[in-house]
């Protein structure tokens, strides 16, 4: 029984060594490297690029916190502001996720606003009526901070568009692509727009890279 279980033993063996050797190898592949998103890497195309996304969030920040018909307070609160993609439209030739560009403007507003402004997270609201059904029928406590009446609602909400104008050449085949993005802050009652902002950008290449 030992030699036929150490003759088996060495048949799987010399099968899985033979299953590596044959397994397709890679050697023009590279190691991973560490890149400021700030900068960008060494892959570019004529599209928004980590850059852009660093560069308007912040820009548009920047703009937001100064306005002060935005973060004019009212009977001594912050306005109340919804910031997210829901009302955030792409309507450009490059497909991309629109939640990384409008979460980095909410999350550094919400680092900077220092107090201004208030911050309605509105794509939550399923998980806060949830527990406050919970709260309410006894199942659970009421937490340490008590119940209100409502949830609360929200002065102003972020709208705007990503759009692009794209070009190529027949003969060159360089491609460009001009692309706009808007920001405003609209009025929740009234639907007047209290805040606008723009980022825009053009670029051109011989070949373009694949957005994903």
């Amino acid at each position: 029984m030992k030699t036929r279980s150490h003759g088996l033993a060495a048949v799987l063996a010399a099968a899985l060594l033979a299953g590596c050797n044959t397994m397709p190898q890679n050697p023009a592949g590279s190691a991973p490297v560490a890149i400021n998103p700030a900068i960008g890497g060494p892959i570019k195309g004529v599209g928004i690029e980590s850059h852009d996304i660093i560069g308007m969030s912040d820009q548009m920040m920047r703009d937001m916190l100064a306005s002060a018909r935005l973060t004019q307070a009212r009977g001594g609160r912050a306005p109340r502001v919804i910031v997210d993609a829901a009302n955030f439209a792409n309507d450009s030739t490059q497909p991309i996720n629109r939640n990384i560009i409008t979460d980095r403007l909410r999350v550094a507003l919400n680092r900077s606003a220092a107090g201004k402004l208030s911050f309605v997270g509105r794509q939550y609201a399923a998980a806060v009526e949830s527990e406050r059904a919970l709260k309410r029928t006894g199942t659970t406590d009421v937490g340490t901070t008590g119940m209100t009446q409502a949830t609360l609602g929200a002065d102003y909400r972020l709208g705007g568009r990503i759009a692009s104008l794209d070009q190529r050449s027949a003969r060159t085949g360089m491609v460009g692509r001009y692309t706009q993005i808007t920001f405003e802050m609209f009025d929740l009652e009234t639907s007047e727009i209290v805040w606008s902002g723009i980022y825009e950008f053009e670029r051109s290449a011989a070949d373009d890279v694949m957005y994903r």
